[in-house]
């Protein structure tokens, strides 16, 4: 017990050197996370951290994917489901297919085996280059679709492997019932996740109780994950259905207390989880050492090169033309969403990372087949399956960001920028009009006395003061008004901790105080956070 608890505060450091180190070096955490977990997973004598697949799949996946789906704005999801589709199942399908013929011809494995490693190095994971784009500035449909696109590209994925672990265990496979399957799996997942979603929001609004919600909403992932996981599924589609149904109708159903409180939870919860998974995913390099004693280091080399050349080539063959053919095709899809620059459709391409969820479907092939014979090529799928993720993670990860200088994306960003900011301040200039026209109604309709309508007057419009009316107008203002705002507060909690000492001030009283101060300086850091301060 002793030594979990040292190897789990191990970890915790190294998570959070990890994360200094790369602010330090403008990258990706998660990159240095796995680098950093193959040297701790080399220096002699630390013992050996083996992932187990059920954890990852189980307990770490649905949460991750949850809290995604709950991020997303549905109205942009659908706007964006047609080169989500293309992507989270063509460009995975088509990936499958060129790896297992690769596999096949060039390293002479059985077809079914190769599509088994097609399936699980096929979905790309999008942490590791998402926590890049975001910060470098790309236009924001191509975030949302690569989003998107790792939302739902672990359910294709998964269900593909399970169809091959079983052809290959039973030596009997029908594409015809497999079609079917998977129809079924997909549309019953969906229906089975909206449900979820459902019930969560109708349980939380019973519980009305900040700290039941939470734990509710901690257990709605599971929830929709596991019944269709064990039913034969893969879980993945009820938990995606799950958190864009929230997200879609949890805005007016959540308090604000709660949505306050989970706000803070689920991102410590999703920045642990994250941090654990990379580093952990390159603490599988001991294991890896010890099964690869029966192999020549010279044709492993060649074949993580190949297939990790295959699934990085068979993306720019996909996604080019399923870019940039249907509105060849179809002239009123062309005229609706015009195409994007070639640029941003490049970028797109290059963001095939491979994650943990290809390093779990790995370690989770079973060890022997239903006639007791040894699973075929189970070591080699793994190691090759390591090495891809290590290399496409490592590789396009530090590439990325050079490659977006070099390609200029970042100047698209610049004007949508601009007019997303002018909708924001439009939207909460408005919404302080709505709010007023709502406060003459109930003065008349209540007869409140006038110094109550005029203090609540008073309050919207030193609210409306707060904002520039445009991004040219006031930023300067914006600042330097945030920037006093931090002062006055930081003399407020000074004043109070003086107080406090002296004991004309109650320690719960302070706290509720505090409580205030800190809600109105998170506001003032959430209005002026990324690339322009409102």
């Amino acid at each position: 017990m002793t030594a979990t608890i040292q190897i789990l505060l191990l970890l915790l450091a190294v998570l959070v050197a990890a994360a200094l180190i790369a602010r330090r070096l403008k990258t990706a955490p998660s990159i240095v996370l796995v680098v950093a977990g193959v040297a701790l997973a080399l220096i002699p004598g630390l013992p050996r951290i083996a992932l187990a697949p059920e954890f990852v799949l189980l307990v770490i996946l649905p949460p991750l994917i949850y809290s995604a789906g709950v991020n997303m704005s549905w109205r942009e999801f659908r706007f964006n489901l047609r080169p989500i589709i293309l992507l989270a199942f063509g460009c995975v399908v088509f990936t499958t297919c060129a790896v297992a013929a690769a596999a096949h011809y060039l390293l002479g494995l059985d077809w079914a085996v190769g599509f088994l490693l097609g399936a699980i190095v096929a979905p790309p994971d999008v942490v590791a280059p998402l926590a890049i784009v975001r910060r470098l500035g790309i236009p924001r449909r191509l975030v949302l679709v690569l989003e998107g696109e790792g939302l739902a590209n672990d359910a294709t994925a998964l269900i593909l492997y399970r169809f091959a672990v079983v052809a290959i265990s039973t030596g009997a496979f029908s594409p015809a019932q497999a079609a079917g399957t998977f129809a079924a799996i997909v549309v019953g997942e969906i229906a089975y996740g909206i449900g979820v979603g459902w019930l969560s929001l109708r349980l939380r609004q019973w519980a009305r109780d900040p700290r039941v919600e939470i734990v509710l909403s901690l257990m709605t992932p599971y929830l929709a994950y596991w019944v269709p996981e064990h039913l034969g599924g893969s879980g993945v589609l009820a938990t995606i259905a799950a958190g864009l149904y929230v997200s879609w109708n949890g805005p007016l159903l959540i308090p604000s207390a709660t949505r306050l409180q989970g706000i803070f939870f689920w991102d410590l919860i999703i920045y642990v989880i994250e941090g654990f998974v990379f580093l952990l995913t390159g603490l599988q390099a001991r294991t890896l050492m010890d099964q690869i004693q029966t192999f020549s280091l010279r044709d492993l080399a060649v074949a993580t090169a190949i297939i990790t050349a295959i699934v990085i080539a068979a993306r720019f063959l996909w996604v080019f033309p399923a870019t940039y053919l249907p509105r060849w095709l179809s002239p009123s899809l062309a005229r609706r969403d015009p195409s994007p620059p070639w640029q941003q459709v490049f970028i797109l391409a290059f963001t095939g990372v491979r994650g943990v969820v290809s390093l779990a479907a790995a370690l989770a092939i079973p060890l022997m087949l239903a006639n007791g014979q040894p699973f075929p090529h189970r070591d080699l799928i793994l190691f090759i399956t390591f090495g891809v993720i290590v290399l496409t993670l490592v590789g396009l990860g530090l590439m990325l960001p050079s490659v977006i200088r070099w390609l200029g994306v970042a100047r698209h960003r610049v004007a949508e920028h601009r007019r997303e900011h002018d909708a924001e301040l439009a939207a909460r200039l408005e919404a302080l009009d709505a709010g007023l026209k709502r406060l003459e109604e109930l003065a008349r309709e209540r007869d409140l006395p006038d110094e109550v309508a005029a203090g609540l007057r008073t309050r919207a419009e030193a609210r409306r003061q707060q904002f520039p009316r445009s991004m040219e107008d006031g930023i300067e203002t914006a600042l330097q008004s945030a920037e006093l705002r931090r002062e006055l507060i930081a003399a407020e909690r000074d004043y109070l901790f003086q107080l406090l000492r002296e004991g004309k001030l109650t320690d719960e009283s302070r706290r509720r105080i505090e409580r205030e101060l800190d809600l109105e300086e998170a506001s003032i850091f959430g209005r002026n956070k990324g690339e322009q301060p409102l």
